[in-house]
C-alpha cells in the first residue's frame, strides 16, 4: 500500500492531539480531544477552523480555458467576472456526477478549480481526456503547492479582519472573493464554505505561508475541526458529499444530478455554454423537476428519486444504507444520517439567541421516491427496527446572519405574548372598550413622551390629519383621461366633483413643490409609485409592437440594497418583474453604483461614469434608504448627453422629498427625468406616493408620460384613498409655505446631532468634513450585529429609532448601525442644542446602559406643539362646523 499523504498541517495536528484517520487517501484529523460534538457546535457559535487542503486545486488558464470550462463543467462559467466564485458539477454524459466542484476567478486570466479529495485523480484523468480538443488550454495541479483552509462560524468575520493587515475580506455577499495579506503575505479569501455557516471564508496560500497562517487564525480563537464535525455541519446544513448524495446508490444506478437541491444552482443551459457534456440528459431532469414541483408526476424516469432533509420522529438514529418505506413499501434509502447536537436558544425573532444548553436530534438527507412532499411520513429500517421519520423542508437556515439558525421538525414560531388583561373572546364590549383604551395609551406615548427618530416616519399636522377622516375617506373617484372627449377625465362615480377640484390643487402644489410640469398624485405609496414608472417604461419600449411578448428593461443601474438603496429597486423588491436577465450572468440584469473606499454612503462618480460607458443602461434609479449626502445627478446628466446616452434617469426621493430644492438638491434642475417618492417621511403628508416628469406634451417622451398614467389607473390603483388624498393637499400647502424655514432647520439639527454623538464617543458613520450628513439622516455604528439590541434599549427608554445594517454588513440581522432621523422632532421644535442633550441621553443608554426614560419623557414633554403647519386657531369657526359633523 502506497503511504498516506500528509497536509503541511499535519505536524499541528499531531501536536493538538488529533485523532488521525485515513480519507481518500490522506491522513486526515477525524477530531480534537474536544470530540465532534464539541467542534460542531464550537462552529455554530463561534468559528471552526479546518484543514481543507488534501482538496484538489486545479488552476486553468489558456485562451480555451473559457470554453473547456463550458463543457466539462456543468454551470456557466462565463458568469464568472473576476472576484467571483460558483458551485458546479463535473457531469457525466448520462446526467450523474462525476464530481462536484468550485470554480474561483480570482484574477482575469486564471480559473481555480476546487475538487473533491477522494475525486482529484479521477478528475485530473477525465479532464486530460477532454483537453486534446482546446488548443493551449494549461491545466496545472496546484495542490501541493498551496494551502486551503476553511474558516467558518459567527465569530469567522471579526476574526479575519483582525488579521488583515492590507486589502479587505470580500464584499459581504456569498461567493464574493478579494485578495489581502496577513502579516504581509499574500491570501486570496472566499466567502465560500461548506458548513451552512453564514459568514464562511476559505482561505488560499503559498504553501510557505501556510503554518503561519493556521497559527494566526488559531491564536485568534478559532477552534480546529476534524472531518467528523465537517460531515454533520454539513448534514445539518443539508449539502452533498460525494459517495452519499452523489455519484451512485446502491443499486448501482447514477444518482441523477436534479435529485440534488443544489443543482438549480449548479447547472446552466445558458446559450453561452454550447452542447456540454450531459446536457440532454440533464436539460430532461430539469424539465421532470418543474413538473415535480408542480406535482406532476408524469416523467419520474428522468428524476425517479430526490434527496431530501429527513427528521427522525421515533427513537433511532438513521445511517447511511438505511431502508426508506412509506406506507410499508420501499420508498428509497438513507444517504446519510447520524445524531447532530444543537444550541438551545432563548428569545424571538432578531433578539434569538443561543443558550449555554444544548442538545442532540437524529437527522439524515434521503434519496425517495419524487412522489414524497414535505411533512410525509415514512419509516426507517434502523437495524430491523422500524422508526418514524417525516420528510422535512430543512434542518438548518442561513438566511439570517451572523449565526446559522436550527429548523426542528414539528416546532412553530412562538406566538408573540399578548398582555394577560385581553378581555374574552365573547365580550365583545370589552373588546371594544380595551382597544380604545390601548389605542389612547400608544397615541399618548408616542405623541408625548417618545422621541421618534425614524427617519421614514412623520406626524402630520391637526388639519391634516383631520382632513384624512372626512366625507372622502369612504368614497371611489376612479377616472382616467379619454382621447374621445379631448383627453377630459371620466370618472366612474356620481358625486366627484369636489374629489376632481381636490387632485387639480394638489397637481398645481406638487408642481410647483417639485419644480416640473407633471405630477401622478392617485397613487398610495412610493413603493406602488415606483412600481408604476417601472411598468410605465416597460409599456413605453414596447409600443411600437403590441403583440409579441414585451421585453424588459435592458439594464437598470441602481444603488445595491447593503450599500443603502432602497428595496424596491432592487430585484428582489419591485424591480423583479421589469429588469431582464443578463444574458451572460443569467441574473437580473442590475449594475450597482461603486461607492467611495472611505466613505459607502457616498457614489465614487468617476468608476460609476465608467460602468455607465461599459453597460449603458436603459434605466438609471438614483435614491436610498439610508442616505447622507446628495446624489450625484448633475455629473450623471452631463455624462449621459456628452455620450449620447439615452438612459431615462429616475430619482426616488422617498427619505428626501421634503428636503427637495435649493437647501439640499434640485433633481430637475439637475436633469432628473422623473422623481417618485413616499410623502409621509420629510414631506409633511400622510402615507402615499408621487411621481413628478419633466416631460411636456411636445416631447417625444411624453408618450412615456402618457404610459405611466395608464399604468396608475387602471394599473395599479382602484380608488386611491380619497381621505389621504385630501390630507395631502393640506400637507403641500404647508409645505409650499413653510420649506424655506423648515429645510434649514432640519439641515442644521442633523449636523448638529451627528456632531454631538461624535463628541460623545460613539462612532458616527459619514464624512467628518461635513458634519457627518447632508440629508435628515445619523447613521450611528455601535457593532456588529449589536443594532437591533441598541434599538431595543433605546425603545425601552422612550427614544424611537431602527437598526440597519452597514454597507459592510451581511443583513439587517448582523446589523451593527442604528439610522437615525431628525425631521418629526424638528417640526416639533427641537433645535440644534437641543439635539446635543438627546445626544448625551442616548450615549447614556448606549455606552452606559442607563435608564433615562424619565429624562427622555421630560425632553419630549417640552416640544409638544407642531411647527410649520398652519394654526388650528386660525380657522377655528369652520374647524368647529367640521368637527361637530365627524
Amino acid at each position: 500500500m502506497s503511504p498516506l499523504r500528509q497536509t503541511l498541517f499535519h505536524s499541528r495536528h499531531l501536536d493538538l492531539g488529533a485523532k488521525l484517520v485515513e480519507f481518500a487517501g490522506w491522513e486526515m484529523p477525524l477530531q480534537y480531544p474536544s470530540g465532534i460534538i464539541a467542534e460542531h457546535l464550537a462552529t455554530r457559535r463561534h468559528a471552526g477552523l479546518f484543514d481543507v487542503s488534501h482538496m484538489g486545486r486545479f488552476a486553468v488558464r489558456g485562451p480555451e480555458a473559457l470554453p473547456f470550462l463550458q463543457h466539462v463543467l456543468s454551470n456557466n462559467a462565463a458568469a464568472l467576472d473576476v472576484g467571483m466564485a460558483q458551485y458546479t458539477v463535473i457531469p457525466t454524459p448520462d446526467g450523474g456526477a462525476l464530481d462536484d466542484a468550485y470554480l474561483y476567478r480570482f484574477v482575469a486570466d486564471e480559473y481555480l478549480l476546487v475538487v473533491n479529495a477522494a475525486n482529484r485523480d479521477t478528475d485530473w484523468r477525465y479532464f486530460a481526456q477532454h483537453l486534446p480538443a482546446f488548443a493551449g488550454v494549461e491545466l496545472v495541479d496546484r495542490t501541493d503547492e498551496t494551502v486551503m483552509l476553511s474558516l467558518q462560524g459567527p465569530d469567522s468575520r471579526a476574526i479575519l479582519q483582525g488579521l488583515i493587515t492590507e486589502g479587505r475580506p470580500p464584499e459581504p455577499l456569498r461567493n464574493y472573493l478579494s485578495s489581502a495579506h496577513v502579516d504581509g503575505a499574500p491570501v486570496m479569501l472566499a466567502r465560500t464554505g461548506y458548513t451552512g455557516e453564514p459568514l464562511c471564508f476559505e482561505l488560499f496560500a503559498a504553501r510557505e505561508h501556510g503554518l503561519a497562517l493556521w497559527d494566526k487564525l488559531a491564536a485568534a480563537g478559532a477552534e480546529p475541526v476534524g472531518l467528523g464535525a465537517r460531515d454533520t455541519l454539513r448534514l445539518e446544513a443539508g449539502l452533498p458529499l460525494y459517495g452519499h448524495e452523489l455519484g451512485t446508490d446502491p443499486d448501482g444506478h447514477e444518482i441523477p444530478v436534479f435529485a440534488v437541491s443544489l443543482a438549480p444552482m449548479a447547472v446552466s443551459f445558458s446559450p453561452l455554454k454550447g452542447e456540454f457534456v450531459g446536457r440532454q440528459s440533464l436539460a430532461r431532469q430539469q424539465a421532470a423537476y418543474g413538473r415535480i414541483l408542480a406535482r406532476d408526476f408524469s416523467d419520474l424516469a428522468a428524476l425517479p428519486r430526490r434527496v431530501v432533509p429527513l427528521a427522525v420522529v421515533g427513537r433511532g438514529i438513521a445511517r447511511q444504507g438505511d431502508a426508506v418505506l412509506h406506507e410499508s413499501e420501499p420508498a428509497g434509502w438513507v444517504t446519510s444520517g447520524t445524531a447532530v447536537p444543537y444550541w438551545g436558544v432563548a428569545g424571538q425573532g432578531v433578539l434569538q439567541a443561543q443558550t449555554s444548553e444544548h442538545k442532540l436530534r437524529a437527522i439524515g438527507l434521503a434519496y425517495l421516491d419524487s412522489r414524497l412532499l414535505e411533512n410525509d411520513v415514512v419509516t426507517v429500517d434502523v437495524r430491523g427496527k422500524l422508526v418514524e421519520a417525516a420528510v422535512a423542508p430543512y434542518h438548518l437556515r442561513s438566511d439570517a446572519p451572523p449565526a446559522a439558525r436550527v429548523i426542528l421538525y414539528g416546532r412553530e414560531a412562538a406566538a408573540p405574548e399578548v398582555e394577560a388583561t385581553a378581555p374574552p373572546a365573547a365580550d365583545p364590549s370589552a373588546k371594544v372598550g380595551r382597544l380604545l383604551q390601548r389605542a389612547l395609551d400608544n397615541h399618548t406615548w408616542r405623541q408625548t413622551e417618545c422621541i421618534n427618530l425614524i427617519p421614514s416616519e412623520m406626524t402630520v399636522s391637526p388639519l391634516v390629519r383631520l382632513l384624512a377622516t372626512t366625507d372622502p375617506s369612504f368614497r371611489y373617484a376612479e377616472h382616467k383621461k379619454t382621447e374621445a372627449f379631448y383627453e377630459a377625465d371620466v370618472f366612474y362615480y356620481q358625486g366627484t366633483a369636489f374629489i376632481y377640484e381636490v387632485e387639480r390643487l394638489l397637481d398645481q402644489e406638487m408642481r410647483t413643490f417639485l419644480g416640473c410640469p407633471a405630477v401622478e398624485t392617485r397613487l398610495i405609496s412610493g413603493q406602488m409609485a415606483n412600481m408604476a414608472v417601472y411598468s410605465a417604461v416597460v409599456d413605453y419600449i414596447n409600443r411600437a409592437d403590441r403583440k409579441a411578448e414585451p421585453r424588459r428593461i435592458r439594464r437598470v443601474m441602481n444603488n445595491h440594497i447593503g450599500k443603502g438603496g432602497h428595496l424596491s429597486h432592487q430585484p428582489m423588491g419591485a424591480l423583479k418583474d421589469f429588469v431582464a436577465r443578463d444574458p451572460r450572468t443569467e441574473l437580473p440584469a442590475v449594475v450597482n453604483f461603486p461607492v467611495l473606499a472611505e466613505n459607502h454612503y457616498k457614489t465614487d462618480v468617476p468608476k460609476a461614469l465608467e460602468l455607465i460607458e461599459q453597460y449603458r443602461p436603459e434605466l438609471i434609479v438614483f435614491g436610498k434608504s439610508m442616505v447622507l449626502h446628495p446624489e450625484p445627478v448633475a455629473e450623471v446628466r452631463r455624462f449621459l448627453d456628452e455620450r449620447g446616452i439615452p438612459a431615462l434617469v429616475l430619482y426616488d426621493m422617498a427619505h428626501v422629498l421634503g428636503l427637495l430644492g435649493p437647501h439640499f438638491q434640485h433633481p430637475f434642475d439637475e436633469g432628473v427625468d422623473l422623481v417618485t417618492g413616499s410623502t409621509h417621511k420629510t414631506f409633511f403628508g400622510p402615507q402615499r406616493g408621487v411621481v413628478g416628469a419633466r416631460f411636456r406634451e411636445a416631447d417625444e417622451r411624453y408618450e412615456l408620460w402618457r404610459a405611466l398614467q395608464r399604468r396608475t389607473f387602471p394599473g395599479s390603483v382602484s380608488n386611491h384613498h380619497l381621505g389621504t388624498l385630501l390630507a395631502l393637499l393640506m400637507a403641500a400647502y404647508e409645505m409650499n409655505r413653510f420649506r424655506d424655514d423648515y429645510q434649514p432647520a432640519v439641515l442644521a439639527n442633523a449636523k448638529a446631532f451627528a456632531r454631538a454623538l461624535a463628541d460623545a464617543g460613539l462612532k458616527v458613520a459619514g464624512d467628518p468634513a461635513v458634519d457627518y450628513t447632508e440629508t435628515h439622516q445619523v447613521v450611528v455604528e455601535v457593532g456588529y450585529g449589536r443594532g437591533p439590541d441598541f434599538a431595543g434599549d433605546l425603545e425601552a427608554n422612550n427614544i424611537i429609532c431602527n437598526f440597519q445594517a452597514a454597507p459592510d454588513e451581511e443583513g439587517f440581522t448582523a446589523a451593527g448601525a442604528l439610522r437615525l432621523g431628525v425631521a418629526e422632532m424638528t417640526r416639533f421644535g427641537m433645535r440644534p442644542a437641543d439635539f446635543a442633550e438627546l445626544a448625551g441621553l442616548v450615549r447614556d443608554v448606549i455606552v452606559e446602559g442607563a435608564d433615562v426614560k424619565a429624562k427622555v419623557a421630560a425632553l419630549r414633554r417640552r416640544f409638544l406643539e407642531m411647527r410649520y403647519c398652519f394654526a388650528p386657531a386660525e380657522f377655528g369657526a369652520v374647524l368647529a362646523k367640521l368637527r361637530a359633523t365627524l
